[in-house]
């Protein structure tokens, strides 16, 4: 199954170290460490704490990093760069229309997710979140295996993939019935890959279900999966997904020809 996850070469006579050192100080900054001293920022990127505190500084001065004099910490500046993603790249804006037409077929908000590295990565939404605990706005990202949406796309990718991807997992739990041995979560992808359609059910928050469909574009290239979330309340699996898979499938054959 053809993917655009292409493995590209660089030369080494084009790698710059810097802006390398540079962007894993930024992805060094998470919900664990908001604030840290130089010290720490190296520490996370296997940085001497001059080297750390050199390139910190030179953030600083960019706008994307604030510091007090010992503590740094990401700025607003910093979300431009995922905006310019959404602004520029043509998968977000290409998918829109049809996600406003899942949801207006379905009641449920609808959203469309890529896979990057461990975690799914959503890149379009249309609805109301409808008070999720987990938010789900553009560029939230999650453990894949955890979404419906994660599901459709590792399912498809095949246990070739599944086996380098799932290597140095840990897949901590969310909740109760999140699936954290990797045989089982193995089980079903294998599922997955058979129907060619996803659900997750309470895996990332309680009482809240998804189903998902593969996206491909026009060369029958993997390019994302689309899903509807919705809270479960009375509703069986059966009846939802009797309900929004078709919905969902059919929006995936238009889309093929229009990405």
């Amino acid at each position: 199954m053809p993917t655009h996850q292409t493995e590209f070469v660089l030369e080494r006579r084009d790698w710059i170290a810097g802006l390398e050192k540079g962007l894993a100080l930024i992805e060094a900054f998470n919900a664990d460490h908001p604030r840290m001293t130089a010290s720490q920022a190296g520490q996370q990127c296997g940085l001497t704490r001059t080297a750390a505190r050199r390139h910190l500084l030179t953030l600083v001065h960019l706008g994307y990093v604030a510091t007090d004099g010992k503590l740094f910490w990401l700025t607003p500046r910093i979300m431009r760069l995922g905006q310019s993603y959404l602004e520029s790249a043509r998968l977000p804006r290409a998918v829109q229309p049809y996600l406003q037409r899942v949801t207006a077929g379905t009641g449920e908000t609808a959203y469309v997710g890529v896979l990057d590295q461990h975690d799914l990565v959503y890149i379009a939404r249309s609805g109301n979140h409808r008070h999720m605990n987990t938010g789900y706005m553009l560029g939230s990202r999650v453990q894949a295996h955890v979404t419906a949406a994660g599901l459709a796309i590792l399912g498809t990718m095949g246990s070739e993939f599944w086996d380098s991807w799932l290597a140095p997992q840990v897949l901590r739990p969310f909740t109760s019935h999140t699936i954290t041995e990797k045989d089982k979560l193995v089980e079903c992808l294998n599922q997955v890959r058979s129907q060619g359609w996803a659900i997750s059910e309470q895996q990332l928050e309680m009482n809240y279900r998804g189903i998902a469909v593969p996206l491909f574009d026009h060369s029958d290239a993997l390019v994302g999966a689309m899903n509807v979330t919705m809270p479960m309340n009375a509703e069986t699996s059966e009846v939802a997904i009797k309900r929004v898979l078709p919905v969902l499938q059919e929006t995936a054959r238009t889309m093929r020809q229009m990405l």
